[in-house]
């Protein structure tokens, strides 16, 4: 009966991780669940001489506070009123290469230079870019009146390099009057960080007052990421964050449906777009009242943004509004200092609670081994201790089990005419032998979601990017280059359903050897990392399966596969 169970239990984790992932790539937008076909970004979406937003970027606002309703176009400049020609400025921090746009101080292109591109480690990582292949800007500007937005030609002043024993490198973007109205926006980068201060500065010289708003937004195209694998899916879009309902995703296919649900307004909270290991986010002070929006500005083409009032500024009056713009990797310490729930960019779905004091040990781990494979080794071996009794249980279960499974043979082939007397004559064996038929499986299951949120920390967690094991294992968020990993998993799953008794019905035997082997093809298109931990976890399996089946007088058998 523990067999029948157990191997029940294979067939339904086996076609729930199908289903669940067929669903999952629908989900995200994927026609295929194998191998879907990425939707190229055309030249229409991204025009190489022009800002990506349009008209429709933004919720219309009033004069006084924010106010959902129709779409407007921002304002642009008047002919004749530019400060400069367009420019591109290319500006360099120790971290962070970037590109502004002279054309409203738009950010359109972030190089990472700690990180190297998933395809080609040799190149610096690209997040926001503006080509034919990628469109993913950061827009600030004003709405409410006909005043300067992203569209609004702008002055450049400052240095493009931090310089050695400089810490901070400041960019200004200043516009002409346009309504009455001069945009001041200066960018505050600072070493080693990849937060950027933007501070907006208004100064009324007109001859009268002015309610002007702020906004900040994010725009992207609705496509996946380069380089993901077609074999795991991770969300990519935009992300509202309030106190009131906490992290929210949303989905671009929402976006398009106008289905999309999340908190509006609130005085704390930021917005972002998120794809696997990096984000862009905007968040505002603390108790900064602002409304939050998400919609599509153009053909696959998503803005996520929030909007918050200067109020009046008098004639001759200044004010200004801080905001700080993250374009970084989701570091979860960095996030966690930068602003309340940024963390939680860095996705662990339903599994948080359990996911982030895993990560919190692992990075424990890693600052004691420097070895993020040893840590990933050193973590599971924890786990195994902190569940040692509890898998003794089930392993003592299963050798129980074994040891009485020549008399449920026997009997089972006496009695096979006779399914009703068979079935009577099995709990009979099981009460005299006081043997529990489940007590295999609920030692196990109750680990399952502590695994599953280790599996997801291991996916989420940057720090895997470019990070060495041994050996040929130079990069363990990339797949084993040699597949050695995935056959040593392979092998150690198949070694483990040989340890265990053989089901007595033929179809349930084959099925015990031919859901590993379906499962552990999977494995050979994971990052080494999460097949580390895999293998890890199976041979400290093994081991204490092997010493529990000794000390109880059921020496280990092999119970190889008939298919006949």
């Amino acid at each position: 009966m523990n067999d029948i169970r157990r191997t029940f239990l294979w067939v339904i984790f086996g076609f729930s991780m199908v289903l669940l992932w067929d669903q999952w790539q629908i989900y995200n937008g994927h026609k295929a669940t194998f191998f879907p076909k990425p939707v190229a970004a055309t030249a229409d979406n991204a025009p190489a001489n022009s800002t990506p937003a349009a008209a429709g970027a933004l919720p219309v606002a009033s004069n006084v506070a924010p106010a959902a309703g129709p779409a407007q176009v921002p304002g642009t400049a008047a002919a004749g009123m530019a400060p400069t020609t367009r420019e591109r400025v290319e500006v360099t921090t120790d971290v962070l290469k970037l590109r502004f746009d002279t054309e409203g101080g738009t950010l359109l292109y972030s190089e990472f230079l700690k990180f190297g591109d998933l395809l080609d480690s040799k190149k610096p990582f690209v997040l926001l870019d503006e080509s034919k292949a990628r469109v993913y800007v950061a827009q600030t500007g004003l709405i409410g009146g006909p005043f300067a937005s992203h569209k609004t030609p702008m002055k450049f002043t400052g240095e493009r390099a931090l310089k050695e024993g400089q810490n901070e490198l400041v960019l200004q973007f200043e516009s002409a009057d346009v309504g009455g109205l001069k945009l001041v926006k200066t960018y505050t980068l600072t070493r080693g960080s990849y937060a950027i201060k933007v501070n907006h500065q208004v100064v009324n010289t007109g001859s009268a007052a002015a309610s002007p708003q702020l906004y900040v937004q994010l725009v992207r195209d609705g496509n996946k990421p380069d380089g993901e694998s077609a074999f795991y899916s991770t969300f990519t879009g935009p992300a509202v964050y309030t106190d009131a309902k906490k992290y929210q995703k949303i989905e671009f296919t929402d976006i398009e449906k106008g289905k999309a649900e999340f908190e509006k307004t609130g005085p704390q909270g930021y917005v972002a777009m998120v794809q696997h290991y990096f984000a862009s986010a905007w968040v505002f002070p603390a108790n900064t009242a602002r409304e939050n929006f998400a919609r599509k500005v153009d053909t696959n083409l998503y803005s996520v943004g929030m909007i918050t009032p200067f109020n009046e500024v008098a004639p001759g009056q200044t004010k200004a509004l801080e905001a700080t713009l993250f374009v970084g990797p989701q570091e979860e310490k960095m996030l966690e200092a930068l602003a309340p729930g940024l963390e939680l960019v860095k996705d662990y779905g339903w599994l948080t609670v359990l996911a982030k004091p895993l990560y919190w040990l692992l990075d424990r781990l890693f600052g004691f081994l420097q070895n993020w494979g040893w840590a990933i080794v050193a973590l599971v071996f924890l786990l195994k201790l902190a569940f040692y009794w509890l898998n003794a249980k089930a392993y003592a279960s299963m050798a129980k089990m074994k040891a009485i499974n020549p008399k449920i043979m026997e009997m089972r082939e006496r009695l096979k005419d006779n399914p009703q007397q068979m079935q009577q004559e099995m709990m009979r064996i099981y009460r005299e032998e006081k043997v529990n038929p489940m007590g295999g499986c609920f030692p196990i299951m109750v680990q399952i979601p502590v695994f599953i949120a280790l599996y997801w920390v291991l996916l989420s967690s940057v720090e895997m990017r470019n990070a060495p094991w041994i050996g040929w294992i130079q990069d363990l968020s990339a797949p084993d280059p040699y597949f050695i990993l995935p056959v040593v998993m392979t092998l150690s799953t198949l070694l483990q359903t040989a340890l265990n008794p053989a089901p007595p019905d033929p179809m349930q035997a084959k099925l015990m050897w031919f859901m590993p082997l379906i499962f552990s093809v999977m494995f050979f298109f994971f990052p080494a990392g999460l097949v580390l931990y895999w293998i890890t976890n199976n041979i400290l399996s093994i081991a204490q399966q092997w010493v529990i089946n000794t000390r109880m007088g059921v020496p280990p058998q092999f119970n190889l596969p008939k298919f006949k």
